[in-house]
């Protein structure tokens, strides 16, 4: 892992792991509207309803809290993107993945904002620690489109540029959708709308990636 990389975990009580989840939420919502520069430790303290040297008992720094915030919403991205590119369509039905990947996204909203306003904002912070999780599973998403029969019809160079073209896909309406519902649009991040994009994305990936 990297410098930010969270603490070797501990063992914690009841409450102390509640504080904890609650301490995580918070913060993700805040770097999700301030980004990582914009939001202060005592800005997580005082929405989380604790005291700094409270907050300090679980996370002792500001870049351990961020890592921790990251690592709460992507692994399990990246554990599911895993298992579904080491088991293959036969083990995981691909609509299935896509189903699971947008449960996944909508367990953690504000996740793709707080990417969308780091990378924005240089991703000096978030950068190295994007390039450690996603980098070998974007390699691996981009080996297994190769070998799909669907990919012939792309020239190789465009393969990357088309995970890159799904990944956007996937996560703008969670990005999207604080502007799409002050338009007076519906909440992209509802049940039945989360349901809609998810057929929709379904959809998308077999018409750019038949299956035969």
């Amino acid at each position: 892992m990297t410098a930010l990389a969270p603490d070797a975990p501990v063992r914690l009580t009841a409450k102390g792991a509640r504080t904890r989840r609650r301490i995580l939420d918070t913060a993700e919502r805040l770097f999700a509207e301030k980004g990582y520069n914009g939001t202060t430790l005592r800005d997580v303290a005082a929405a989380s309803g604790l005291r700094i040297p409270s907050l300090y008992n679980h996370f002792p720094s500001k870049d351990s809290l961020y890592a921790a915030v990251l690592e709460q919403g992507i692994a399990p991205l990246l554990d599911a993107m895993s298992e579904y590119l080491q088991a293959g369509d036969a083990q995981i039905p691909r609509r299935e993945f896509t189903h699971q990947m947008f449960r996944l996204l909508a367990q953690r909203p504000q996740l793709p904002r707080l990417v969308q306003h780091e990378v924005l904002d240089g991703g000096e912070v978030l950068s190295p620690l994007l390039r450690e999780w996603f980098k070998p599973t974007l390699a691996k998403a981009e080996e297994v489109i190769r070998a799909l029969p669907g990919a012939q019809r792309w020239e190789s160079d465009q393969i990357p540029l088309l995970v890159m073209a799904l990944y956007h896909l996937a996560v703008g309406a969670f990005t999207i959708a604080p502007l799409y519902e002050a338009l007076d649009r519906e909440d992209l991040r509802a049940e039945n709308a989360l349901e809609m994009q998810t057929r929709f994305f379904a959809d998308v990936v077999e018409a750019l990636l038949p299956e035969n």
